[in-house]
């Protein structure tokens, strides 16, 4: 069964001894931080923190800290499951015939269970604040100490397309300014950033909603990069098997996660900006101040005694490595029905999610290695990937040793790297301009004749069958241990 709610997921957390409740009081300035950067360097419990200065409110934090975690919030067993699922998903076909038809309705009705479903009321709403809210009982982090002030760190950002009517749901940070206006960090290439850019051309504010805490499959679902079109209410729904309930805002036309823990309404002004940050962010490295759209808050609702959950990003491994691997569990099957050549596919920790890709491929001609390269820049937010390594279909990409052997060995360094101008992520520091610079390709596969390759390609040492049976057979005998 679905969580009902973060409250259902940290019951379950607690019952694994994967939660740790801290009840001695703490600072939401640096502190928590610090405590949560060393537990989540080593991979520890979810930490709730019961008394935090200057705020009623409990902070849940590191809930997805490890990949045992990831896996019981959107509980499956392994990751692999959940790619599983997708791909058959995916794998779904128009019926052909009458009896192929009659077959598919149980896929179909299974498929219709996840469909976002709007409720009339919802525990977000038993305490409805519209006038003079305010950010001030919200216990906001300051993470970093170069940190341009507090930040909401996990919210929910929601948005709607003027044009299409069509909902965006992406998680962007928020500065708090002060009790009723906060930044707005949504990149240009982002969602929400596409909707409030339309409503700036036609002269409107972009009304916004934010949720925070509701269950944990529709946290992560924000974080998935969706196709355009495609509502991220219903993915929550697939990845938590039943529908996610909405209800509607009291201040603006949006609907947000009925189960949210606290639900923040409000506005961005078509024209105002105001400089944001810095901001210690997932690559290590803070970014710096920039002018970013202003959320002017209308409304606050939340649960009765409300749970604030929240997070960190900074050099890995922290919790966000957690969930970027469910995402690219989840996002193999999508590729492979683009891509069938790519085998798997892995972005290591250390390279924050855009900056290293390695693709393993069953290579059948050519320059195939270059065409993968060139696709996955052509691909959404995979245009953002700033090394591609691409490698035959026998190498492990999850073992850095095998890859680092195999690529150096495989590779002349003229001939296999290639460099490409294009779109870069936003956060990174190190490109020419902002938003633009260069990538690279390496085509780490064994190279071919047709390839210009002329010289004999040398076997790998590998032991014959025979002989690893035979000393498996008589390993006691040694006595090696």
């Amino acid at each position: 069964m679905a969580y009902e709610d973060l409250r259902a997921f940290i019951a379950a957390l607690e019952q694994r001894g994967l939660l740790k409740r801290i009840k001695t009081q703490v600072d939401p300035i640096l502190e928590i931080t610090e405590i949560t950067d060393r537990v989540s360097k080593r991979f520890g419990p979810a930490l709730l923190f019961e008394r935090v200065k200057d705020s009623s409110m409990p902070v849940l934090i590191n809930a997805f800290g490890s990949e045992e975690q990831m896996c019981l919030a959107l509980q499956r067993a392994s990751l692999d499951d959940l790619a599983s699922e997708l791909d058959s998903v995916t794998e779904i076909k128009p019926p052909e015939g009458f009896f192929e038809k009659l077959r598919m309705l149980p896929k179909l009705a299974e498929m219709a269970r996840y469909l976002p479903k709007r409720v009339k009321d919802g525990p977000c709403k038993e305490v409805r604040i519209t006038k003079e809210p305010s950010f001030d009982p919200l216990p906001t982090l300051k993470c970093w100490p170069l940190d341009g002030g507090r930040f909401v760190t996990m919210p929910l950002v929601f948005t709607k397309d003027p044009e299409t009517g069509t909902r965006n749901c992406g998680m962007y940070r928020m500065q708090i300014f002060d009790e009723r206006t906060a930044g707005m960090h949504w990149h240009i290439h982002h969602g929400g950033a596409r909707h409030y850019e339309k409503n700036r051309r036609l002269g409107r504010r972009t009304e916004v909603a934010v949720a925070l805490g509701p269950d944990p499959a529709t946290t992560l679902s924000a974080v998935i990069p969706a196709p355009d079109g495609i509502d991220e209410m219903l993915i929550a729904g697939f990845l938590r098997k039943r529908s996610v309930e909405l209800v509607q805002c009291e201040t603006v036309d949006l609907e947000v996660p009925a189960n949210a823990e606290i639900v923040l309404e409000g506005y961005v002004e078509p024209d105002e900006l105001r400089l944001e940050g810095p901001f210690g962010d997932h690559t290590g490295f803070y970014s710096l101040a920039d002018h970013y759209p202003v959320f002017h808050l209308t409304a606050v609702t939340h649960r009765r005694d409300p749970i604030y959950q929240t997070t960190i990003v900074g050099r890995p491994p922290m919790e966000d490595c957690h969930m970027g691997t469910a995402v690219e569990r989840m996002s193999l099957p999508l590729l492979r029905k683009q891509l069938p050549e790519i085998v798997d596919f892995h972005m290591p920790f250390a390279g924050v999610f855009h900056n290293l890709v390695i693709v393993s491929i069953d290579k059948a001609y050519p320059g195939h290695a270059r065409k993968i390269m060139h696709a996955i820049w052509g691909l959404g937010q995979a245009m953002f990937s700033k090394v591609i390594v691409v490698v035959d279909k026998d190498v492990n990409v999850r073992d850095p040793a095998e890859v680092t052997w195999k690529v150096l060995n495989h590779i002349d360094p003229e001939r296999d790297i290639e460099f490409v101008m294009g779109p870069v992520e936003t956060l990174d520091h190190a490109s020419r301009l902002p938003r633009y610079g260069s990538k690279m390709g390496i085509d780490g596969t064994r190279k071919w004749k047709e390839e210009g390759f002329t010289r004999e390609w040398p076997e790998e040492q590998v032991m014959d069958r025979e002989t690893k049976a035979l000393v498996d057979q008589r390993w006691k005998e040694y006595g090696l241990g």
